[in-house]
């Protein structure tokens, strides 16, 4: 399904069920002595595409996070659950050349000119679908500005064959968390799974307040932001997966699940012995909308 024809299913479409069984999987792919870390990051604004690392404090996080990464570990390929890949099911790109998508409109010519020749990584990306046989095989998909600007920053060479995996846009935040812990065995293999969107992210009041020219925060996005480091820290993920119930800015903070269900896969990978690292956090200094980005490791 194209992304346009999704948008616009998402009007008239309910939630749909519950995830299904798993089935036993034997996989082909070699352990490795070190576990693979687990990234939680923001993909930053398509406004600071055009900006370097040495101008955005993020991009530099980033750049830093990638050099440590690939010093530290045997990086065989990364997949990235993004944001701005959502479909009715769950799917994963199998492509051996990943297609560059700008999935942002109506920006200046320049927005689109950053190139990022990435590889794809079909036999890791054909192993979700044993690990998970709801998870379907397509070719339909590539890297969108959930990943790719995220991935100029942390793997600038392109050297990291990398793929991605949708978001079944109407499943329940359980889902999500479950379907992330049945992925664990590829941290074992050399594949870094990064959950790519944002703790807070809300358009519908963003949008208004940019078009104004006024870009300073409304005021609650540092007590959410707060609150929900304090349940990352302190490793809560029950009233993470309850989000929209567990406080009071939480429909708030996500209006729809798309931004923030990525972290749920990040959580769903964590292993008791992961050490949290929050390698940026940035402040809350734009409106509903929030940086905050975490390694396990």
């Amino acid at each position: 399904m194209e992304r346009k024809e999704f948008i616009q299913s998402l009007l008239t479409l309910s939630a749909m069920g519950t995830l299904s069984s798993f089935k036993q999987y034997t996989d082909t792919l070699p352990t490795q002595s070190t576990r693979m870390p687990v990234l939680f990051t923001s993909h930053g604004s398509p406004m600071d595409i055009p900006l370097s690392k040495e101008q955005r404090p993020f991009w530099n996080a980033l750049f830093q996070l990638g050099l440590d990464l690939q010093k530290k570990y045997e990086v065989k390929a990364a997949l990235v659950v993004s944001a701005h890949w959502c479909s009715r099911g769950t799917f994963v790109n199998i492509s051996p050349e990943q297609q560059q998508i700008y999935d942002y409109y109506g920006f200046p010519k320049h927005y689109y000119d950053p190139k990022y020749h990435a590889h794809g990584a079909p036999d890791i990306a054909k192993e979700v679908t044993k690990i998970i046989p709801s998870v379907k095989e397509t070719t339909e998909w590539g890297l969108d500005h959930g990943a790719w600007p995220m991935l100029m920053h942390l793997f600038p060479n392109a050297n990291i064959p990398v793929f991605q995996m949708s978001i079944s846009y109407y499943e329940t935040p359980q889902y999500h968390y479950e379907l992330g812990k049945q992925l664990k065995s590829l941290r074992e293999k050399g594949v870094l799974i990064i959950g790519s969107g944002s703790l807070i992210h809300n358009l519908q009041i963003l949008g208004p307040k940019m078009r104004s020219g006024d870009m300073t925060p409304f005021g609650w996005e540092a007590e959410y932001d707060e609150w929900i480091k304090n349940q990352i820290s302190e490793r809560n993920v029950g009233n993470i997966i309850k989000y929209e119930t567990s406080h009071k800015l939480g429909k708030l903070a996500a209006p729809t699940p798309d931004h923030f269900v990525p972290v749920l896969y990040s959580l769903g990978l964590m292993d008791p012995k992961d050490e949290l690292r929050y390698f940026y956090q940035g402040k809350p200094n734009l409106p509903a909308f929030s940086e905050r980005s975490f390694v396990l490791s």
